[in-house]
């Protein structure tokens, strides 16, 4: 039986302050640049306007700007396109991560928000959780701060096989990102991708990145050097991961959780 492999595509990169538009002209590079070379590529959190809490200015519903354009590139390059941006719906405003390919289109709504960064005092909290599946793989989408709770990312009975994490992480807590990252990797037997920004915000907190994947041993399959604008693709098995869990099936042992 052949391998069901995924190309996933890290773009770590400095994000222009509240400036969709040229946030947008530099995805529209970035996905233009992988074409024919991958099959999703990750984007930072708030990827066209940088983590702003200016949400009732900058909140668009998903028929406006940001998605429009994002779900264009997908389509003309054929690549799923990964992130999150500033939603607007009904009234309320939302950290909402994407993951928009030239069929289908999947939305989560960052659950938990960041407290210290006053995030709750503009955006409501999402409540339900993500999983879909893409080309052979069961993906979970998460945000951020999202990564430091895990009973919110327990895979249970192994319901997914990637788990994504679109961030904006600042550099003086990079030890907890880096960490947190590999233990939601092995804990969970799953391949991780983490996402992060580089450069300095409006808000004056620098970012230095340390985007990278990690397979279920907690093993870096590719990473990017810090402060570097870069991208970097790499292909994860399906084959490989199965293979793992059923060699060393910990999840069987795994405890159940209710979340309420």
């Amino acid at each position: 039986m052949q391998d069901t492999v995924l190309r996933v595509s890290l773009a770590q990169y400095d994000i222009v302050w509240e400036n969709k538009q040229a946030n947008l002209s530099k995805i529209k590079d970035i996905v233009a640049s992988l074409a024919g070379q991958t099959d999703i590529v990750v984007l930072p959190e708030m990827c066209t306007t940088g983590f702003s809490m200016r949400s009732h200015e900058l909140g668009e519903t998903v028929s406006e700007e940001t998605i429009t354009y994002i779900k264009q590139y997908a389509s003309q390059y054929d690549i799923a396109i990964c992130g999150s941006f500033i939603a607007k719906e009904n009234g309320d405003y939302f950290n909402r991560a994407f993951f928009i390919s030239a069929s289908s289109e999947y939305y989560y709504d960052k659950r938990h928000l960041f407290r210290m960064g006053q995030e709750a005092d503009f955006f409501s909290s999402g409540e339900k959780r993500l999983i879909f599946e893409h080309k052979g793989f069961n993906i979970c989408l998460l945000v951020c701060y999202d990564l430091r709770f895990p009973v919110w990312a327990r895979n249970i009975n192994n319901e997914y096989d990637v788990l994504i994490y679109v961030a904006n992480w600042p550099a003086s807590r990079i030890k907890v990102w880096n960490t947190l990252l590999d233990a939601r990797a092995i804990e969970n037997m799953c391949y991780v991708c983490g996402v992060n920004r580089i450069g300095t915000d409006g808000n004056g907190l620098k970012h230095d990145g340390s985007s990278k994947l990690i397979n279920a041993k907690g093993e870096i399959l590719t990473s990017i050097p810090l402060n570097q604008e870069q991208i970097e693709t790499v292909s994860i098995s399906k084959e490989d991961i199965d293979k793992f869990r059923a060699k060393f099936p910990v999840w069987k042992d795994a405890d159940k959780f209710k979340i309420e």
